[in-house]
């Protein structure tokens, strides 16, 4: 070997024993670089994602308020349009000439506006079941659920049962409320549109949550019809069943037995 051959070898060695170190920094530094930039990335995804959650909630608020404005104008005007005349009639009656009308008469008086404030009442009293009903006030929203798929029960359209077990706890009024109304619309949507011959219901606490299990056999919905229909301009009342249960921080999940043409909607709220 020449001493030209000798000092390119040498070199070459020494050129190969530098590199690698400087090699290996370089790897390290476009690792590092990389790595930050996927942190920032990941910091930024983050920070939109929260900002996003806060303002779905918000909607979601803005949604419930708006919902409960709509019911009492709904009340509102129900009192107005059927309990105000049905009162206003009944002022006419009781006036200063029914002392001057013989007891015949007035007996008569007296009876029309009788029947007039119990139609009154009655219709009072409707109203206040339509906003609470007494059962959920009194005794919970198992309870209520319950006396609800008795009154379907007894109708004789289809065949409905209800049960529940585990009794834990109570939610707050307006929480049960929701979950009632939750309920009410489903089964709503059952008996209008699925043709079914039965309906069955049940209530339990597991983990921590409230669980219901709403099944029957008529026409149902899948998880995957269910959105498709919630991204619609219409159905409102399926938008409405999505957006009350976000606000509870619950899941919904619709599903159909394989094996048989039994379709079960599936709740958990915590």
């Amino acid at each position: 070997m020449n001493r030209c051959t000798a000092a390119a070898f040498n070199w070459s060695q020494l050129v190969s024993a530098n590199t690698i170190p400087l090699f290996l920094l370089l790897l390290v530094a476009i690792l590092l670089s990389v790595l930050f930039f996927y942190q920032r990335r990941i910091r930024t995804f983050s920070a939109t994602l929260l900002a996003l959650e806060k303002k779905q909630q918000q909607l979601l608020l803005d949604a419930s308020l708006r919902y409960q404005e709509e019911e009492r104008k709904k009340l509102s005007a129900n009192l107005h349009d059927d309990a105000g005349p049905l009162l206003a009639t009944a002022r006419l009656y009781l006036n200063d000439q029914l002392l001057e009308q013989d007891k015949d008469t007035q007996a008569k008086t007296i009876a029309m506006t009788r029947s007039i404030l119990d139609e009154a009442i009655g219709l009072v009293r409707s109203i206040s079941h339509d906003l609470i009903p007494p059962t959920l006030k009194n005794f919970g929203l198992h309870s209520a659920i319950n006396d609800l798929v008795k009154k379907i029960n007894g109708a004789g359209v289809v065949t409905a049962s209800a049960s529940f077990m585990s009794y834990e706890k109570r939610y707050s009024e307006e929480k049960e409320m929701i979950i009632y109304r939750i309920v009410l619309e489903l089964l709503n949507n059952i008996l209008k549109h699925s043709q079914a011959s039965f309906i069955d219901v049940e209530q339990l606490w597991h983990q921590q949550q409230y669980r219901l299990l709403i099944s029957h056999d008529g026409n149902g919905l899948t998880q995957e019809i269910f959105q498709r229909l919630n991204n619609q301009p219409e159905g409102m009342g399926l938008k409405n069943i999505a957006g009350r249960i976000r606000l509870l921080e619950g899941t919904i999940q619709f599903e159909k037995e394989p094996t048989k043409n039994i379709y079960a909607i599936k709740i958990a709220i915590p």
